[in-house]
């Protein structure tokens, strides 16, 4: 028997293989942010592009992993990404300036289309009845990875420097996800499930089809939307810490809280999908962290900021983990990785420009006026929380 032919082993297997990957896309940059600004002497500007590159990196190859995927396979597919994942987190100490760091990201968000798309299709496969539930645990790992791996990052950083950080976390994700490959494979019998019914995947369409629909573009603008004010707290978060008088430590709090329930929240709000309806999770989340958006420039306390900061990192995670057992809702499991990529492509190429680059540079022209980018951040979350109920399986 195949070692990957086992559900429970494909499912821990596939989280194993995604952990690194998630700290180094939710950790590391925010924890680096402050040294990177200082060390290459630019502005809050050009450390928000770093989640620009690493998101189009991510948008440019995600489509292409799912075609990728269905002619090598997912075990094949992820021994790439860790490699590539791993060689460009050691190569990071070398960086000559800031265009070498925005290179590395957009190289880290290639690799992790490799990784995180495999994880979320093998699962789905093997608990097609329970896809929010199992979707959800993949993304916690993801989520949550930054969440522990943040004050060990800070440590690190402060008592070690940049370069014992990146070769460490570089052969973690190398090493971790070359062990776990092996076991991420689809099962060779596919369970036998209704296509009809409450929790059943919808029938299967074709990229084209799919495309034609209004579910389809209705997620790509939610994805667009939140994706971009979720993303931004992780830049942001420590800057707005430091700019209200806190040390690096304390700032990091903020973004420990929000990457804690950017984890949590993918399992919970994965499982509560199953129960309560996909839509109706994503919107309840959207809006409670649109209303924290607005909350976070008006109230005053380090708890109180972390907890706010922990409100949107609640949304961000349900957006990853409830999305895709959504998109086989609406458009069956079958060519999911091929229509899922093409639903990141807004987040790949929007998240990053209309997130952190667009709110530090804002940061920058007004002295750091985090009323006006919380703001308009906070509209996005409630604009996302109206847009997600419009997202139904298409009529036949």
């Amino acid at each position: 028997m195949a070692p990957s032919s086992s559900p429970e082993r494909t499912l821990w297997a596939s989280c194993a293989a995604i952990f690194w990957p998630g700290s180094l896309a939710f950790g590391l940059p925010g924890i680096m942010a402050h040294h990177w600004q200082a060390t290459f002497g630019v502005d809050r500007a050009a450390v928000g592009q770093i989640i620009f590159f690493l998101l189009a990196g991510v948008g440019t190859t995600m489509y292409l992993a799912g075609r990728w995927q269905e002619r090598l396979g997912p075990a094949r597919l992820v021994r790439v990404g860790s490699v590539i994942s791993g060689l460009a987190a050691l190569a990071l100490p070398l960086a000559p300036g800031i265009g070498a760091i925005h290179a590395w990201a957009f190289i880290t968000g290639a690799s992790q289309s490799c990784l995180y798309l495999p994880a979320l299709s093998v699962v789905q496969r093997w608990f097609p009845l329970r896809r929010g539930l199992v979707a959800g645990l993949v993304s916690m790992v993801f989520g949550l990875a930054a969440a522990a791996t943040a004050p060990l990052f800070s440590f690190v950083l402060a008592e070690f420097g940049p370069t014992p950080l990146c070769l460490g976390v570089g052969l973690a994700a190398m090493i971790t996800g070359l062990a776990a490959a092996p076991f991420i494979s689809f099962p060779v019998a596919r369970p036998q499930v209704e296509t009809a019914g409450h929790g059943a995947p919808g029938p299967s369409l074709r990229v084209g089809q799919a495309t034609r629909t209004r579910a389809f573009w209705v997620m790509w603008f939610t994805w667009a939307l939140a994706g971009s004010a979720g993303i931004a707290m992780v830049t942001l978060s420590t800057t707005f810490g430091l700019s209200r008088g806190l040390g690096l430590r304390q700032a990091v709090v903020l973004l420990t809280a929000f990457n804690l329930t950017n984890g949590l929240s993918r399992l919970a709000s994965g499982w509560l999908s199953d129960l309560a309806g996909r839509n109706l999770t994503m919107a309840a989340a959207f809006f409670a962290a649109g209303i924290a958006y607005l909350l976070l420039p008006q109230v005053q306390g380090l708890y109180l900021w972390a907890g706010l900061a922990a409100v949107v990192g609640f949304a961000f995670g349900t957006l990853f983990s409830v999305s895709a057992p959504l998109a086989t809702d609406c458009f069956g499991l079958e060519h999911f990785g091929a229509i899922f990529g093409l639903v990141f492509t807004a987040y790949g190429f929007l998240a990053g420009a209309l997130g952190p680059w667009l709110g530090g540079h804002l940061l920058d022209v007004t002295g750091g006026d985090f009323s006006l980018v919380f703001g308009y951040l906070g509209c996005f979350m409630l604009v996302s929380a109206g847009l997600i109920f419009l997202a139904r399986p298409p009529r036949a």
